[in-house]
């Protein structure tokens, strides 16, 4: 489905940027991953292209707030292949103090988790759609939340630490009205963009929490990251080439 495609992926160290990664090379194209963490990102190569035995995937070092980084990881992708057929904004940039009750939220760490998130969606888009338009084509899927469409469910976080962070739900319900917007917005210039809303991805959350995420969705509850590809790749492939501006949703049926 994407034989040969150059997939961009920011984030592409962090949980779900691994398993995007893959599903690139799954499906016969080239990944970048594209992340902050040098390290880490080396690190996600290395265990990748060992358990494919495949030399299709790179790391390019990248902070999605600035516009010097992202304009050197185009550069370099660029200068390698000489075309990038797709970006996948999954990058999740957050300050110490992210995740914080309502009350707890300081403004000023709401406002700079509001600009490092959503801020560096909108200028890692911006520039790779002006690399786009040059190009003549290009795809973008933005990856949001459930709790980017409809508002959280917090009694199913009751006996637990755990809570859903205002900021969290600022940032991606913002991100959903970006996308609509760029895809209006880019009309004639043969660029889509679209966005991923996943529900709730295991990842060692209390028991209590799990069981009443399951009661209020329809068959599995809390997902595994692998299943969230299938929707990825379908965006990224020409199976889904005359859908655009569109959000979708894969959650067990959680948001309805």
């Amino acid at each position: 489905m994407l034989k040969d495609k150059v997939i961009v992926i920011t984030g592409g160290a962090g949980r779900l940027g691994i398993e995007f990664a893959s599903a690139v090379i799954e499906n016969g194209g080239y990944a970048v991953i594209a992340d902050v963490n040098d390290e880490v990102g080396n690190a996600a190569v290395s265990s990748i292209a060992e358990k494919y035995n495949i030399d299709r995937i790179f790391f390019v070092n990248l902070d999605i707030s600035s516009v010097e980084s992202l304009e050197k990881l185009i550069d370099s992708v660029d200068s390698k292949f000489k075309r990038i057929d797709g970006l996948v904004n999954s990058a999740y940039p957050r300050n110490k103090n992210y995740g914080r009750h309502f009350f707890d939220v300081e403004y000023s760490d709401f406002c700079e988790n509001v600009s490092m998130n959503l801020g560096g969606y909108f200028l890692a888009c911006q520039k790779f759609s002006q690399y786009f338009k040059k190009q003549g084509y290009g795809n973008i899927v933005n990856i949001s939340s459930i709790y980017g469409v409809i508002a959280p469910k917090f009694e199913i976080y009751d006996n637990t630490p755990m809570t859903m962070p205002v900021e969290y739900a600022a940032i991606k319900s913002g991100l959903l009205m970006l996308t609509q917007y760029m895809a209006k917005y880019f009309r004639g210039m043969n660029i889509r963009v679209n966005a991923l809303s996943p529900g709730g991805i295991q990842d060692g959350q209390p028991e209590s929490f799990l069981s009443a995420y399951k009661n209020v969705c329809l068959n599995k509850g809390m997902l595994d990251k692998t299943d969230i590809s299938g929707a990825l790749v379908f965006l990224l492939s020409e199976m889904s080439q005359y859908i655009n501006g569109q959000n979708i949703i894969v959650d067990d049926g959680f948001s309805i």
